[in-house]
């Protein structure tokens, strides 16, 4: 079958690799669309620690179930449209015994530690599918990017009283962008570019503040009555907007950070004490998370043809990351289309 393999740095290939086997408890999947990720992008890069080469990239499936094997329990049938949770629990670290398997400490994700979904064909464990009718298989492939956004929101405990600031408007930060409104809290986004903040704002943002054009400090304490944003949600990864992120917040606010900093980041910890902060990790997400998403997708106003700003097939990925890696501000997600759609 075919699949993209990422082999070395900056090098992707179209190769041949052998047509999984279906095995007990799995399902056999023909991959129909695929969302491009960040991470993927870190591994076009040769930036991203957790991956080893060559590796076939791809977790954001809409795929359709080709075989079943033996012992899968269930409704599911041959034909089904489906998505996958992309990641793998232990079930004995001390983050899957609190119930939190989405940091679990073995974790393995698809296109990251182990190859992933940029293939025609995929065997997966049935446990890890979710059915969701009446999504297309575009909206499937988008349900996964989105639920790291929703979890990060789950984290800052937001509510409809917060107000929150997004710092960074890609794909990860439109999913918080839309997981806070979906809260009822307002929500502030914040980015370098317009395009951008035009999309945050049909994801859900009341306030969009362009932090090249605008003193940002000054800016956020005119939108809050000087107090600052009560939860500020950093969906960047630099090491500048790590800090800004604890230097903006208000007292006793809330810092989530979603994703690894490009570097390491010095930080004046006084603030931490003196504003009492609760600062806060987010890693992958939850199967509530994706529930939220899906029922999100359901009601049809997230701005989907906008977000998915690029559709390729397989001839197309190599140049896709090229393009992605040299002009990051263009894209907001790029699916890889396999077959016919």
């Amino acid at each position: 079958m075919r699949a993209i393999e990422i082999s070395a740095p900056g090098t992707v290939n179209l190769v041949e690799r052998p047509h999984p086997t279906v095995g007990a408890g799995e399902a056999l999947l023909r991959v129909r669309r695929v969302g491009f990720c960040g991470t993927d992008l870190s591994t076009f890069r040769g930036a991203n620690p957790l991956v080893r080469y060559p590796r076939v990239p791809g977790h954001e499936i809409g795929a359709t179930i080709a075989r079943l094997g033996p012992g899968v329990d269930g409704d599911w049938r041959v034909g089904q449209e489906v998505l996958v949770i992309p990641y793998t629990s232990c079930g004995a670290c001390s983050s899957c015994r609190a119930a939190r398997a989405n940091c679990c400490a073995r974790n393995e994700t698809l296109g990251v530690q182990r190859d992933g979904a940029m293939a025609e064909f995929i065997a997966v464990p049935f446990a890890k599918l979710l059915a969701v009718p009446g999504l297309s298989l575009c909206e499937l492939a988008l349900v996964e990017p989105l639920t790291i956004g929703f979890h990060a929101v789950a984290r800052g405990r937001v509510t409809n009283d917060d107000v929150v600031a997004v710092i960074g408007c890609g794909a990860i930060g439109l999913g918080v962008i839309a997981g806070a409104a979906e809260r009822g809290a307002r929500v502030i986004a914040v980015d370098v570019d317009d395009a951008k903040l035009a999309l945050a704002a049909l994801c859900g943002a009341t306030d969009v503040v362009n932090s090249s054009q605008v003193d940002l400090h000054g800016t956020l304490q005119a939108l809050t009555d000087s107090h600052g944003p009560n939860v500020i949600i950093e969906a960047v990864g630099s090491p500048a907007t790590f800090r800004l992120a604890v230097e903006e917040v208000a007292f006793a606010g809330r810092v989530v950070y979603i994703g690894y900093a490009k570097a390491p980041v010095e930080y004046d910890s006084k603030q931490f004490v003196l504003k009492e902060l609760d600062i806060l990790g987010s890693r992958n997400a939850l199967p509530e998370d994706f529930a939220r998403v899906a029922a999100m997708l359901g009601r049809k106003q997230f701005p989907v043809d906008q977000v998915v700003t690029q559709t390729v097939d397989f001839a197309g990925v190599a140049a896709a990351f090229q393009q992605w890696s040299e002009a990051p501000a263009t894209v907001a997600k790029i699916q890889l289309v396999v077959g016919e759609d």
